[in-house]
Protein backbone atom coordinates (compact mmCIF):
# COMPACT_ATOMS: atom_id res chain seq x y z
CA UNK A 1 0.00 0.00 0.00
CA UNK A 2 1.31 3.53 -0.71
CA UNK A 3 0.08 4.75 2.73
CA UNK A 4 2.06 7.54 2.29
CA UNK A 5 0.21 9.06 -0.43
CA UNK A 6 -2.35 12.05 -0.29
CA UNK A 7 -5.41 10.93 -1.97
CA UNK A 8 -7.81 13.85 -1.14
CA UNK A 9 -7.79 16.75 1.38
CA UNK A 10 -11.58 15.89 1.59
CA UNK A 11 -12.26 12.99 1.09
CA UNK A 12 -11.96 10.24 4.06
CA UNK A 13 -12.56 6.07 4.34
CA UNK A 14 -14.93 6.70 7.07
CA UNK A 15 -17.16 8.85 4.32
CA UNK A 16 -17.38 5.28 2.06
CA UNK A 17 -19.09 3.19 4.69
CA UNK A 18 -22.48 3.60 5.62
CA UNK A 19 -23.59 6.32 8.53
CA UNK A 20 -26.95 5.46 9.01
CA UNK A 21 -26.95 7.99 12.19
CA UNK A 22 -26.55 11.00 9.37
CA UNK A 23 -29.30 9.25 6.85
CA UNK A 24 -33.06 9.73 6.47
CA UNK A 25 -33.62 6.06 6.08
CA UNK A 26 -33.34 6.02 2.28
CA UNK A 27 -32.43 2.31 1.65
CA UNK A 28 -35.22 1.64 3.47
CA UNK A 29 -37.47 3.76 1.47
CA UNK A 30 -35.94 4.62 -2.34
CA UNK A 31 -35.31 0.98 -3.31
CA UNK A 32 -37.64 -1.64 -4.54
CA UNK A 33 -37.13 -5.03 -3.72
CA UNK A 34 -39.68 -8.29 -4.29
CA UNK A 35 -39.98 -11.17 -2.35
CA UNK A 36 -37.58 -14.27 -1.86
CA UNK A 37 -34.98 -15.38 -0.16
CA UNK A 38 -33.84 -12.34 0.88
CA UNK A 39 -36.62 -10.59 1.57
CA UNK A 40 -40.30 -11.19 3.51
CA UNK A 41 -42.39 -9.20 1.44
CA UNK A 42 -42.47 -7.09 -1.66
CA UNK A 43 -41.49 -3.26 -1.75
CA UNK A 44 -41.71 -0.64 -4.18
CA UNK A 45 -39.45 2.57 -4.60
CA UNK A 46 -40.32 5.20 -3.15
CA UNK A 47 -42.32 3.54 -0.35
CA UNK A 48 -41.01 3.26 3.11
CA UNK A 49 -40.48 -0.29 4.50
CA UNK A 50 -42.72 -1.23 7.31
CA UNK A 51 -39.90 -2.41 9.53
CA UNK A 52 -38.97 1.83 8.76
CA UNK A 53 -39.50 3.90 12.46
CA UNK A 54 -40.56 7.49 12.66
CA UNK A 55 -37.23 8.30 13.46
CA UNK A 56 -36.00 6.74 10.22
CA UNK A 57 -33.96 3.16 11.92
CA UNK A 58 -34.86 0.11 11.18
CA UNK A 59 -37.28 -1.57 14.10
CA UNK A 60 -35.47 -5.44 13.22
CA UNK A 61 -32.08 -4.04 12.18
CA UNK A 62 -30.33 -6.84 14.83
CA UNK A 63 -32.43 -9.97 13.28
CA UNK A 64 -32.45 -9.38 9.56
CA UNK A 65 -30.95 -12.49 8.77
CA UNK A 66 -33.88 -14.18 11.11
CA UNK A 67 -37.06 -12.04 10.15
CA UNK A 68 -36.06 -12.91 6.76
CA UNK A 69 -34.77 -9.66 5.53
CA UNK A 70 -30.76 -11.25 4.40
CA UNK A 71 -31.10 -8.79 1.13
CA UNK A 72 -30.75 -5.92 3.71
CA UNK A 73 -28.32 -7.55 5.89
CA UNK A 74 -25.74 -7.07 3.09
CA UNK A 75 -26.60 -4.31 1.25
CA UNK A 76 -23.87 -1.37 1.56
CA UNK A 77 -24.79 2.58 0.10
CA UNK A 78 -20.86 3.17 0.68
CA UNK A 79 -21.64 6.23 2.53
CA UNK A 80 -24.68 7.57 -0.15
CA UNK A 81 -27.12 7.72 2.26
CA UNK A 82 -25.31 10.55 4.32
CA UNK A 83 -24.05 11.94 1.78
CA UNK A 84 -27.34 13.00 0.01
CA UNK A 85 -29.22 13.44 3.47
CA UNK A 86 -26.87 15.98 4.89
CA UNK A 87 -24.86 17.42 1.55
CA UNK A 88 -27.18 17.23 -1.40
CA UNK A 89 -30.55 18.45 0.55
CA UNK A 90 -28.83 20.14 3.39
CA UNK A 91 -29.99 17.99 6.58
CA UNK A 92 -34.19 18.44 4.65
CA UNK A 93 -35.67 14.86 5.66
CA UNK A 94 -37.96 13.97 2.97
CA UNK A 95 -40.93 12.94 5.89
CA UNK A 96 -40.77 16.68 6.65
CA UNK A 97 -40.28 17.90 2.73
CA UNK A 98 -42.49 15.92 0.53
CA UNK A 99 -41.80 18.30 -2.68
CA UNK A 100 -38.29 16.67 -2.55
CA UNK A 101 -39.23 13.26 -2.03
CA UNK A 102 -39.37 11.89 -5.77
CA UNK A 103 -36.04 13.83 -6.53
CA UNK A 104 -34.12 12.35 -3.26
CA UNK A 105 -35.15 8.92 -4.20
CA UNK A 106 -34.06 9.27 -7.75
CA UNK A 107 -30.99 10.71 -6.72
CA UNK A 108 -30.15 8.26 -3.85
CA UNK A 109 -29.51 4.97 -6.39
CA UNK A 110 -27.20 7.48 -8.64
CA UNK A 111 -25.01 8.84 -5.70
CA UNK A 112 -24.58 4.64 -4.68
CA UNK A 113 -22.96 4.20 -7.77
CA UNK A 114 -20.48 7.29 -7.70
CA UNK A 115 -19.61 6.45 -3.94
CA UNK A 116 -18.80 2.66 -4.69
CA UNK A 117 -16.37 4.16 -7.79
CA UNK A 118 -14.85 6.13 -5.37
CA UNK A 119 -14.48 3.03 -2.83
CA UNK A 120 -12.62 1.09 -5.90
CA UNK A 121 -10.53 3.90 -6.78
CA UNK A 122 -9.39 4.66 -2.85
CA UNK A 123 -8.28 1.36 -2.91
CA UNK A 124 -6.70 1.16 -6.52
CA UNK A 125 -4.65 4.48 -6.28
CA UNK A 126 -3.24 2.80 -2.95
CA UNK A 127 -2.15 -0.23 -4.38
CA UNK A 128 1.77 -0.47 -5.03
CA UNK A 129 1.66 -2.51 -7.76
CA UNK A 130 -0.87 0.63 -10.05
CA UNK A 131 1.99 3.48 -9.12
CA UNK A 132 2.39 3.79 -13.46
CA UNK A 133 -1.43 4.70 -13.32
CA UNK A 134 -1.24 6.59 -10.08
CA UNK A 135 -1.84 9.97 -11.69
CA UNK A 136 -4.90 9.02 -13.80
CA UNK A 137 -6.12 7.23 -10.81
CA UNK A 138 -6.24 10.58 -8.80
CA UNK A 139 -7.64 12.40 -11.56
CA UNK A 140 -10.78 9.85 -12.00
CA UNK A 141 -10.93 10.03 -7.68
CA UNK A 142 -10.60 13.88 -7.99
CA UNK A 143 -13.20 14.15 -10.78
CA UNK A 144 -15.99 11.45 -9.09
CA UNK A 145 -15.97 13.23 -5.99
CA UNK A 146 -16.61 16.06 -7.31
CA UNK A 147 -19.83 14.72 -8.98
CA UNK A 148 -20.98 13.71 -5.85
CA UNK A 149 -20.98 17.52 -4.52
CA UNK A 150 -23.45 18.49 -8.24
CA UNK A 151 -27.17 19.74 -7.45
CA UNK A 152 -29.36 16.88 -7.36
CA UNK A 153 -30.87 18.68 -10.71
CA UNK A 154 -26.74 18.02 -12.32
CA UNK A 155 -26.26 14.14 -10.76
CA UNK A 156 -29.78 13.25 -12.54
CA UNK A 157 -28.68 14.83 -15.58
CA UNK A 158 -25.19 13.34 -15.58
CA UNK A 159 -24.20 10.45 -17.57
CA UNK A 160 -23.28 8.15 -14.58
CA UNK A 161 -22.95 5.09 -17.28
CA UNK A 162 -20.50 6.62 -19.52
CA UNK A 163 -18.32 7.65 -16.34
CA UNK A 164 -18.71 4.52 -14.87
CA UNK A 165 -17.63 2.97 -18.12
CA UNK A 166 -14.28 5.13 -17.83
CA UNK A 167 -13.92 4.21 -14.11
CA UNK A 168 -14.20 0.49 -15.05
CA UNK A 169 -11.23 0.96 -17.31
CA UNK A 170 -8.89 1.93 -14.94
CA UNK A 171 -10.16 -0.63 -12.83
CA UNK A 172 -9.53 -3.48 -14.77
CA UNK A 173 -5.44 -1.90 -15.33
CA UNK A 174 -5.49 -1.66 -11.94
CA UNK A 175 -6.33 -5.19 -11.35
CA UNK A 176 -3.87 -6.62 -14.58
CA UNK A 177 -0.98 -4.51 -12.40
CA UNK A 178 -1.70 -6.62 -9.30
CA UNK A 179 -2.16 -9.44 -11.01
CA UNK A 180 0.16 -9.39 -13.36
CA UNK A 181 3.21 -10.11 -10.13
CA UNK A 182 1.63 -13.17 -9.84
CA UNK A 183 1.67 -16.49 -12.57
CA UNK A 184 -1.55 -17.09 -13.72
CA UNK A 185 -3.90 -19.69 -11.64
CA UNK A 186 -3.73 -23.16 -12.37
CA UNK A 187 -6.73 -25.57 -11.35
CA UNK A 188 -6.91 -29.20 -11.88
CA UNK A 189 -9.95 -30.74 -13.28
CA UNK A 190 -12.77 -29.09 -16.02
CA UNK A 191 -14.08 -25.65 -13.73
CA UNK A 192 -13.13 -22.74 -15.59
CA UNK A 193 -11.31 -19.78 -13.34
CA UNK A 194 -12.13 -16.45 -14.57
CA UNK A 195 -14.21 -13.62 -15.10
CA UNK A 196 -17.72 -14.26 -15.23
CA UNK A 197 -17.22 -18.15 -14.54
CA UNK A 198 -20.29 -19.83 -13.39
CA UNK A 199 -18.54 -21.69 -10.41
CA UNK A 200 -21.56 -22.14 -8.55
CA UNK A 201 -21.06 -24.77 -5.80
CA UNK A 202 -18.09 -25.44 -6.74
CA UNK A 203 -15.11 -27.45 -4.92
CA UNK A 204 -12.58 -25.38 -4.35
CA UNK A 205 -10.93 -26.04 -0.49
CA UNK A 206 -7.37 -25.16 -0.73
CA UNK A 207 -7.12 -24.25 -4.47
CA UNK A 208 -4.65 -21.40 -4.73
CA UNK A 209 -5.90 -18.81 -6.37
CA UNK A 210 -3.70 -16.07 -6.18
CA UNK A 211 -4.21 -13.69 -9.77
CA UNK A 212 -7.35 -15.25 -10.50
CA UNK A 213 -9.96 -12.95 -12.47
CA UNK A 214 -12.76 -13.63 -10.57
CA UNK A 215 -14.98 -10.67 -11.91
CA UNK A 216 -18.71 -11.18 -11.76
CA UNK A 217 -17.96 -14.47 -11.00
CA UNK A 218 -20.50 -16.63 -9.51
CA UNK A 219 -19.47 -17.97 -6.44
CA UNK A 220 -22.76 -18.91 -4.35
CA UNK A 221 -22.55 -21.58 -2.25
CA UNK A 222 -18.88 -22.57 -3.43
CA UNK A 223 -16.55 -23.85 -1.30
CA UNK A 224 -13.96 -22.16 -0.83
CA UNK A 225 -12.20 -22.78 2.69
CA UNK A 226 -8.59 -22.25 2.77
CA UNK A 227 -8.29 -20.99 -0.42
CA UNK A 228 -5.45 -18.40 -0.90
CA UNK A 229 -7.41 -15.27 -2.65
CA UNK A 230 -4.47 -12.85 -2.38
CA UNK A 231 -4.46 -10.92 -5.41
CA UNK A 232 -7.61 -12.69 -6.54
CA UNK A 233 -9.97 -10.10 -7.98
CA UNK A 234 -13.46 -9.58 -6.73
CA UNK A 235 -15.28 -7.14 -7.99
CA UNK A 236 -18.58 -8.13 -8.97
CA UNK A 237 -18.46 -11.83 -7.38
CA UNK A 238 -21.91 -13.27 -6.01
CA UNK A 239 -20.19 -14.99 -2.71
CA UNK A 240 -23.79 -15.38 -1.38
CA UNK A 241 -23.45 -18.49 1.12
CA UNK A 242 -20.06 -19.26 -0.28
CA UNK A 243 -17.74 -20.81 2.42
CA UNK A 244 -14.36 -18.96 3.44
CA UNK A 245 -13.47 -20.44 6.74
CA UNK A 246 -9.59 -20.11 7.03
CA UNK A 247 -9.03 -18.36 3.57
CA UNK A 248 -6.66 -15.83 3.07
CA UNK A 249 -8.37 -12.89 1.40
CA UNK A 250 -5.40 -10.27 2.42
CA UNK A 251 -4.60 -8.25 -0.79
CA UNK A 252 -7.49 -9.47 -2.61
CA UNK A 253 -8.59 -6.71 -5.39
CA UNK A 254 -11.69 -4.65 -4.75
CA UNK A 255 -13.45 -7.10 -2.05
CA UNK A 256 -16.31 -5.46 -0.03
CA UNK A 257 -17.99 -5.58 3.00
CA UNK A 258 -21.48 -6.55 1.54
CA UNK A 259 -19.66 -9.77 -0.42
CA UNK A 260 -18.39 -10.71 2.81
CA UNK A 261 -21.84 -10.12 4.72
CA UNK A 262 -23.29 -12.63 1.93
CA UNK A 263 -21.32 -15.02 2.43
CA UNK A 264 -20.58 -17.39 5.58
CA UNK A 265 -16.62 -17.88 7.37
CA UNK A 266 -15.11 -17.91 10.24
CA UNK A 267 -12.55 -16.30 12.73
CA UNK A 268 -9.84 -17.72 11.10
CA UNK A 269 -10.38 -15.80 7.83
CA UNK A 270 -8.25 -13.38 6.75
CA UNK A 271 -9.42 -10.32 5.74
CA UNK A 272 -7.95 -6.71 4.40
CA UNK A 273 -7.49 -4.28 7.06
CA UNK A 274 -10.37 -2.11 5.93
CA UNK A 275 -12.84 -5.21 6.18
CA UNK A 276 -14.49 -7.15 9.36
CA UNK A 277 -15.82 -10.42 10.28
CA UNK A 278 -19.49 -10.40 9.64
CA UNK A 279 -21.35 -11.08 13.03
CA UNK A 280 -22.91 -14.32 11.79
CA UNK A 281 -19.68 -16.01 11.16
CA UNK A 282 -18.60 -18.29 13.56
Amino acid sequence: MLSNQIISKNLDIKDLHADCEKCFGLCCVALPYAKSADFAFNKSGGTPCRNLGPDNRCGIHQDLREKGFRGCAVYECFGAGQKVSQYTYNGLDWRENPKIQNEMFEVFPIMQQMHEMLSYLYEAIQRKEAKPIFGVLQTALDETEALTKLTAAEILNHDVAGHRRHINELLLQTSELVRGSVKSVRVKGKLKIGRGSDLIGAKLNGVDLRGANLRGALLIAADLRNTDMRTTDLIGADLRDANLSGANLVGSIFLTQAQLNSAMGSVDTKLPPTLTIPKHWK
